[in-house]
């Protein structure tokens, strides 16, 4: 059987598109090319924002389009929230947001004899981590190791807690293994995800974010590790001083924000002010110097004055972020703040997200023309022609001529940039 992914969303979804594909293989399945009609299309679908669930809905009647004798399975967060509703589109099997193990089996059932199978459980009863292979669809240099699942905040324009369930966390000596395979299998980055990284070990005995990562960057020297997404509240001066004492963990940190304005947080339910985010970035340049710290940002969250949105943009700029990525608010039905009052036009958003993306790309040009003069280590992911691109460990793509083997980490000197990208010399 030939099989296809379409995934949408982060890099949880990321990851267990990946590990799905892997369960398929072990089984004697393989991957179709790229635009090789398949017998199995699965859509790993999201749900954080309406645009997220429209985008979703498409995606399943485009795998139709492709092959309409092609099994269609349907999986993540939409098909959890919304079952009836990807049933209704026709797809035969219909998963939520676990079971991966399972929705493999019944891709194969449903190859051989065309049954429709739905599978929906309640994700606030689920207590398990859900162990499942790690690894990579980009080839031998940055993989990812899902750590934890769930989340607790329930934000209020969030759905993601009800479609995940609470927080569950893999075990320290899992975890330590699985790197310690992927470094084996010749891996040089890991990327250390979950839904919610921050609140890894709230469901285990005395461990932390801060403990599982020393813990990994130790058991695997010969990789980069890199964090994912951390909520402010993780960054205080144990957790900084402790990973600025582990040579191979990557100094750049993303920091959810969503918003500058202490007013917009609180309607938000994010359990931080702005005083206390600036506080944690000022930690993690003062332990980290020269790091990348880049954030989400919200703009046009229900009830947004025109002041509250000042003071995010002299916030944001205060911050310096290296990169951002900013989204319109959009209003999922099921969420506290689809029913608040204050809903704003789009045409408003529209203007404010502007202003935010300009600010962010003068912001980020400020950053790498920073880098010019200095040396990094780059990672090498592509190599062809004399020309080799990679990452430095602060999340600065690097472009340099010479001929520096793919997987290979070497050491360039920034001679200047074009556009986003830095270029560099062999040093």
């Amino acid at each position: 059987m030939k099989f296809s992914f379409i995934t949408l969303g982060c890099k949880v979804n990321q990851f267990e598109s990946q590990a799905m594909a892997s369960l398929l293989e072990e089984r004697g399945h393989s991957l179709a090319e790229k635009g090789e009609i398949a017998d199995a299309y699965i859509i790993n679908t999201c749900a954080v924002t309406a645009e997220s669930s429209r985008k979703s809905r498409q995606a399943v009647r485009h795998a139709m389009s492709e092959n309409p004798n092609a099994i269609t399975a349907v999986c993540g967060c939409w098909a959890q929230i919304s079952p009836e509703e990807a049933a209704s589109l026709g797809a035969e099997l219909i998963f939520g947001s676990s079971d991966r193990l399972e929705l493999v089996k019944a891709i194969e059932r449903a190859y051989e004899d065309r049954r429709t199978i739905r599978s929906i459980d309640d994700p606030m009863g689920r207590r398990e981590f859900e162990l499942l292979p790690a690894g990579s669809g980009i080839g031998r240099t940055r993989a990812m190791l899902k750590i934890q699942d769930g989340c607790q905040n329930f934000c209020a324009y969030c759905i993601i807690p009800y479609a995940r369930g609470p927080v569950r966390s893999l075990s320290p000596d899992e975890a330590v293994s699985q790197a310690i395979g992927l470094q084996n299998r010749g891996y040089r980055e890991l990327v250390i995800t979950g839904i919610e990284i921050s609140s890894y070990g709230r469901d285990l005995d005395n461990v932390n974010l801060t403990d599982i990562t020393e813990k990994i960057c130790l058991a695997v020297p010969n990789m980069r590790v890199r964090l994912g997404s951390l909520e402010p509240r993780t960054v205080t001066g144990d957790f900084c001083k402790r990973l600025s004492e582990l040579p191979n963990l990557c100094p750049h940190f993303h920091l959810s924000l969503q918003s500058g304005s202490a007013a917009t947080l609180r309607r938000m339910g994010r359990r931080y002010t702005p005083d206390e985010f600036y506080a944690g970035v000022l930690l993690l340049r003062k332990y980290f110097p020269n790091c990348g710290i880049t954030t989400d940002l919200i703009v046009g969250f229900p009830g947004e004055t025109e002041e509250e949105f000042e003071e995010t943009l002299q916030f944001i700029e205060k911050c310096a972020f290296s990169s951002m990525h900013v989204f319109p608010y959009s209003r999922r039905p099921g969420t506290r703040a689809a029913s608040m009052e204050g809903q704003l036009p789009r045409s408003v958003k529209k203007e404010r997200s502007a202003k935010v993306a300009e600010l962010a790309r003068r912001m980020k040009n400020e950053f790498l023309s920073a880098q010019i003069g200095l040396t990094a280590n780059v990672l090498i992911e592509s190599a062809k022609d004399g020309l080799a691109t990679g990452f430095t460990g602060n999340y600065c793509e690097v472009c340099v001529r010479g001929n520096p083997a793919r997987n290979e980490t070497v050491s360039v000197k920034i001679t200047g940039k074009n556009g986003d990208m830095l270029m560099g010399e062999l040093v």
